[in-house]
């Protein structure tokens, strides 16, 4: 059987398999969608289909609503022809139970999916619609950057600010042009909703866009009030929110029970930007979204399907408790040592004992005490889950690999903020630290790209890698310290930790512990085995 809107027709087949149906009539929905859209998606990942079309599902499936989802596609559209076109815009998704069993679900709630180059007089059709309540993306925090490491405009940022605002090629700056049509049709109200896993994203989003706007209206490119447009709560928003599913690239395994099944096309394919797609997404049962409730234009009744609408104040605390202790910090401990010491997946990580201790003890000593509870989840109590429950879940098949990519953009929030909440509360000097500085220490080991047998590897991508690796291509497992002259540039950039480590005597403990972890073969299990007791 192939995954089709026919296919779907011949029920006992799925339900047989123990498949969820879709409880609509498809046709009907993407007829009243086209018509009448109310949710526009960028970004048609996989984190896309596997949790945010999942929550409107249910709303389709028990009658809170008659839409779906339009997603486009602007950076890898090699998603669109390769994950919905050849299936109709259904999608499996499958949820992995940490006691081995599968929920398998036929999604479809994405009624239409197109690129964004190629569409962009579709896109204002959308986008001029007076129903549409709210468009949302999940392009990862570096789609919302519009400057380099460098503090330099982005080339094609620079093109679209100043001289290509009617033909842009940046998705921000698409977006601008997008809401300024808006604005000409007569000013209607939408949301942009990041849903993005970093700190304060509708800010990001919001500072993207502004600065298009303003650039645009400062070079007499547009109307003047399009600026105050875009800065009017009441006519714009830019909620925060706060995501939480690991949803790691389509499995094998998954994709050779699908097979037994009789699916015919659950083959998992790498396109051209190393996007790992199929029919099928694959992905934890454990899910949290956070949003704040300012939606100008209405919204879909999402609270119904589990998704909790809250406070700005409120989103901002659970984000701090996730990102910056109970979960993400977690995760990038893991993926770096985890590197060094040649693990390829997160719930083997958690079998070995001193990368379990040091994940628990950064969260439980370094990380809790300057958490503030959200009120709305316990951190204790998502700790636990998160190193009890959900990491060492061994059919969520996550890599160390792909959580490495970009540290370097992660540690300011995944770290960082814990060390500037100790300064600003004078709870604790930073300098007695243990754990967090290890990490940092093993950081800067894996740039060197030779794991704890003294084999090279190849760091994930970073857009701060070939400079960072400069730093360190000369030290050789074996070298005797001190490390300071080739390590201050890393160590006092305020850019990476939040704060210049040599200004707050944190610097010379990450180059003590490095000095540990250069030692030679083995060293990194060595230092372990010294600072981290179960």
């Amino acid at each position: 059987m192939k995954l089709n809107i026919s296919s779907l027709k011949d029920k006992s087949f799925w339900q047989d398999k123990g498949y969820q149906l879709p409880n609509f009539d498809i046709e009907r929905v993407k007829e009243n969608t086209l018509k009448a859209p109310i949710w526009l998606h960028f970004g048609a990942g996989n984190i896309f289909r596997a949790f945010p079309a999942a929550m409107q599902q249910a709303l389709l499936d028990t009658g809170l609503s008659d839409k779906g989802i339009i997603v486009c596609e602007s950076f890898d559209e090699e998603i669109i022809h390769k994950a919905y076109t050849p299936y109709d815009n259904l999608s499996i998704v499958v949820t992995l139970k940490a006691d081995g069993s599968m929920d398998k679900k036929i999604v479809a709630s994405i009624v239409h999916a197109i690129t964004a180059k190629a569409n962009m007089e579709e896109l204002e059709k959308i986008f001029t619609s007076p129903t549409l309540q709210m468009v949302s993306f999940t392009i990862t925090e570096k789609g919302y950057s519009l400057i380099d490491a460098s503090g330099n405009y982005h080339p094609d940022v620079q093109q679209d600010l100043h001289a290509n605002h009617q033909n842009p090629k940046t998705l921000m700056g698409i977006i601008t042009y997008l809401c300024y049509k808006r604005y000409q049709a007569g000013k209607y109200p939408v949301a942009l909703v990041s849903l993005d896993n970093c700190s304060q994203n509708g800010s990001k989003l919001y500072s993207a866009i502004k600065t298009f706007a303003d650039t645009w209206v400062k070079n007499g490119l547009v109307d003047e009030g399009f600026s105050d447009y875009i800065a009017d709560p009441k006519l714009v928003s830019f909620p925060w929110t706060m995501i939480d599913k690991i949803t790691p690239r389509p499995s094998e395994q998954v994709k050779k029970v699908l097979e037994e099944d009789g699916i015919e096309d659950a083959e998992i394919v790498k396109t051209s930007k190393n996007t790992y797609v199929s029919s099928f997404v694959n992905a934890e049962e454990t899910q949290y979204l956070v949003i704040e409730d300012a939606f100008p234009n209405s919204r879909p009744p999402l609270e119904k399907a589990g998704i909790i609408f809250t406070d700005r104040q409120t989103v901002d605390k659970v984000e701090k408790m996730k990102v910056g202790t109970c979960l993400n910090p977690l995760h990038t401990i893991l993926a770096i040592y985890g590197c060094l010491l040649g693990h390829t997946s997160i719930a083997e990580e958690m079998k070995d004992i001193q990368l379990k201790a040091f994940i628990e003890k950064t969260a439980y000593e370094e990380g809790l005490p300057v958490v503030v509870d959200p009120g709305i989840i316990k951190p204790e109590d998502f700790i636990y889950e998160v190193i009890n429950q959900r990491f060492p879940n061994p059919f969520v098949p996550d890599t160390p690999q792909r959580i490495a990519s970009d540290t370097s953009q992660k540690i300011p929030v995944r770290f960082g903020e814990t060390l500037k909440a100790y300064i600003a509360t004078g709870k604790r000097d930073i300098s007695t630290l243990k754990y967090i500085p290890l990490f940092f220490a093993g950081w800067l080991r894996y740039l060197m790209g030779i794991d704890d047998e003294g084999k090279p590897f190849v760091p994930s991508p970073d857009p701060m890698l070939e400079k960072l690796r400069g730093y360190v291509k000369d030290i050789k497992l074996g070298d005797k310290g001190p490390f300071t002259e080739a390590l201050r540039p890393i160590l006092s950039d305020s850019s990476i930790f939040g704060v210049n480590l040599y200004e707050y005597n944190l610097a010379s403990k990450v180059e003590a512990f490095f000095e540990e972890l250069v030692a030679g073969k083995g060293a990194v299990r060595r230092t372990l085995e010294k600072y981290i007791t179960p």
